[in-house]
């Protein structure tokens, strides 16, 4: 079928008004052919080892100065390659060109801000004939990594894809990557974190449903990352609901989104080395890809899929494929998207596993066996045909907010080197919580978000066999009020000077409770949303699962292949022990339990880490496919 193409070249110019000039983003129909904004930058070390000398203020004010710049320069980088996809749109440049002013953007950064540092008072044309005139380019070292999905934190956030989405965004970016999002433009989206947010002045259409419609394009950036905004314009109630998930029409939803964000990149030049897609909402982009897209100049762009809920997989009838230009009929067999159970529908996570080049299972502790063949609701099939490329990655934390050192939350900052801190912690926490403060008392901390019946008994459990020691427990229940209504279930019969209830969320508190236990209980050490154990070891708490027993953590541990360096680690640490050995080997042998923990403390499980080198390594994978 002929490819549809059209576009006016009209010049930008600046406000009051800008016309919106229309522009068809589609070449082919049917198939044809926390933040780091919250880290304390007051102080680089720790309170009780500040001199009292001047310098100390003026040190704290010399690194905030240096941080505030670093993310100005960050910003404008940004704005410039945003700026950059507006002259594509307007039909300024050729995508050819905006690929090679990328590439020169990226390998001239510190150059690039300061030779741009007033990119927002200047119109398209002035920065398009300064960049044409900044013609050194070095060799490019990174990856350009384009994220097509449905959360992010701060912007919206429902399950553990929105921190995932933007710690390993930042942490990838701070290791010389170009990472970049695209999101619906959702009506509820909290766009309080976004610098330089404006509207692309050009309608960018996708095909959907056997035509063209138009979508309004938004730009800024968050966290220092890159951020596009879908807004569609004939199907606007798409995303203008109170929910993210949860409606009949999901598929045709992000159906629509995930064909809108390929015909995207393809008009804004857009070359990425890697598509990384998440999830079932946007396992599409897989077989959208390579039976569509792929010859539309993204020979070289790859797809990498990352699952955390294998459990949804969405079930469709095949007919539906054909509305975003996909053919049911090529698709509706069982080596590519036919349900391996319900042989007549689609399994669209099936699919955006066969047609990925790598697939990432977000798993801290389950190795890459035991996912395959016991918890892929099955999906065990098609993984184990494509197990060459299924890799397993932990979650991480935000250590830029969480880390005790810098914590400006906390009455007394500590380290593994200077631990004095944890004990003035400990002793505020019993204070505010209003237990006797003495420091042989061991604090134990539960922090929960969704409490069931057999948590509510292991608590019971746990709370008989410590009363007959000296324990102070707080239960804090977060977000879910079914949890918080729970785990008033133990209040009454656990009415007790040491045991203290806690509601609702407070930021502060919630570091001075792991920065001042010295025992983190946990529902999981899996815990890809709150990140319980990962905190907990960073804080010098050991975490303990809940529903461990006196025979120790059972249902734990594999070691045929593939674990993460996570779960080694807790596995020969705190992973089999339950409640009552922890309190014993506190108690007996002391020395032991110091070293564990401050082993624990200089172990680095933040985003930064494991979970940022496993996906670099695969991006370096398919690269060299």
């Amino acid at each position: 079928m002929k490819a549809l193409m059209s576009s006016v070249i009209i010049p930008w110019q600046p406000p009051p008004q800008k016309p919106r000039i229309p522009v068809v983003c589609c070449s082919t129909i049917n198939g044809s052919s926390s933040s780091s904004s919250e880290v304390n930058l007051q102080s680089s070390q720790p309170q009780e080892c500040k001199s009292s000398n001047d310098e100390e203020p003026k040190q704290s004010e010399i690194w905030r100065l240096f941080r505030e710049a670093q993310k100005n320069r960050l910003s404008m980088f940004w704005e410039l390659l945003l700026r950059i996809d507006s002259m594509v749109l307007m039909g300024m440049i050729t995508t050819g060109e905006a690929s090679n002013l990328r590439r020169l953007v990226m390998d001239h950064k510190v150059s690039v801000a300061e030779v741009f540092n007033d990119t927002l008072q200047k119109s398209d044309a002035e920065i398009l004939a300064e960049l044409r005139h900044f013609s050194e380019r070095n060799q490019r070292n990174g990856f350009h990594i384009v994220h097509v999905c449905t959360e992010m934190a701060p912007l919206v956030s429902v399950g553990s894809l929105a921190s995932y989405v933007t710690g390993l965004s930042c942490a990838l970016q701070r290791k010389g990557h170009l990472v970049e999002v695209i999101l619906p433009k959702y009506s509820n989206l909290d766009l309080n974190e976004v610098q330089g947010l404006q509207e692309i002045e050009a309608e960018c259409y996708s095909y959907f449903n056997g035509q063209l419609h138009g979508n309004r394009i938004w730009t800024g950036v968050v966290y220092g990352i890159g951020v596009t905004l879908i807004q569609p314009l004939y199907y606007s109630s798409f995303f203008n609901r109170e929910r993210v998930y949860g409606y009949p029409d999901d598929f045709e939803r992000f159906t629509y989104f995930s064909r809108a964000s390929l015909d995207y990149i393809v008009k804004s030049g857009k070359q990425p080395d890697v598509i990384h897609i998440h999830n079932w909402e946007t396992a599409i982009i897989g077989p959208l890809f390579w039976d569509i897209i792929v010859k539309q100049g993204l020979e070289g762009t790859r797809v990498l899929l990352t699952c955390h809920d294998l459990n949804s997989q969405c079930l469709e009838h095949p007919e539906k494929l054909a509305l975003c230009g996909l053919d049911p009929a090529r698709l509706h067999r069982p080596d590519r998207l036919q349900d391996t159970t319900k042989a007549h529908l689609v399994n669209v996570l099936k699919g955006g596993v066969v047609y990925s080049n790598k697939v990432v299972i977000m798993s801290s502790i389950r190795s890459k066996g035991r996912v395959i063949h016991s918890l892929s609701y099955g999906l065990d099939h098609t993984l184990n045909i494509h197990k060459n490329k299924v890799v397993i990655a932990p979650c991480g934390f935000d250590n830029s907010t969480w880390d005790p050192s810098t914590d400006k939350f906390l009455p007394q900052q500590y380290g593994v080197k200077h631990m004095k801190g944890k004990a003035v912690c400990k002793a505020a926490l019993q204070q505010h919580l209003g237990f006797s403060e003495h420091a042989s008392t061991i604090l134990v901390g539960c922090i929960f978000s969704e409490v069931s019946d057999v948590d509510l008994e292991n608590l019971r459990a746990v709370f008989r066999k410590a009363r007959r020691i000296d324990v102070q427990f707080i239960i804090k229940g977060i977000r879910k009020i079914s949890s918080v209504n729970k785990l008033g279930l133990l209040h009454e019969p656990l009415k007790d000077k040491n045991v203290r209830f806690i509601d609702g969320h407070d930021e502060k508190q919630s570091h001075l409770i792991f920065a001042g236990s010295d025992i983190i209980l946990c529902q999981s050490f899996h815990d890809p949303v709150l990140q319980v154990p990962l905190k907990a070891l960073k804080y010098g708490a050991a975490p303990i699962a809940v529903n461990s027993n006196d025979d120790g953590f059972r249902n734990f541990v594999e070691h045929d292949y593939e674990t993460t360096n996570f779960s080694r680690f807790i596995s020969s640490t705190f992973g089999n022990m339950s409640i009552t050995q922890a309190l014993d080997e506190i108690r007996n042998n002391p020395s032991k339990w110091k070293r564990k923990i401050m082993d624990a403390m200089e172990m680095d499980f933040s985003w930064d880490a494991e979970c940022c080198d496993i996906h670099a390594s695969a991006y370096t994978a398919v690269k060299n496919l």
